[in-house]
């Protein structure tokens, strides 16, 4: 004879009671959030697009000039 476990409703409460309580501290960390203004926004990602078209400019030059001395040493 297998005994019930009783214990599962009760877990089951714990947890979405667990749930429950994470979304609503998320809610209330989010409130406290200070988030930028439209023009800020603006300026940094005209800042991030820089960037990264400067380093995709690097990386493009050196990877022209290691395929060039490739080349070269290949000969």
């Amino acid at each position: 004879m297998a005994k019930q476990d009783t214990k599962k409703p009760a877990a089951r409460k714990e947890k979405k009671a667990g749930i429950v309580k994470f979304f609503r501290s998320v809610i209330s960390e989010m409130k406290k959030v200070t988030w930028p203004t439209r023009k800020e926004l603006t300026n940094y990602t005209i800042v991030v697009i820089v960037v990264v078209l400067i380093v995709a400019a690097v990386v493009g030059v050196m990877d022209l000039g290691f395929g060039q001395l490739l080349q070269l040493i290949s000969r």
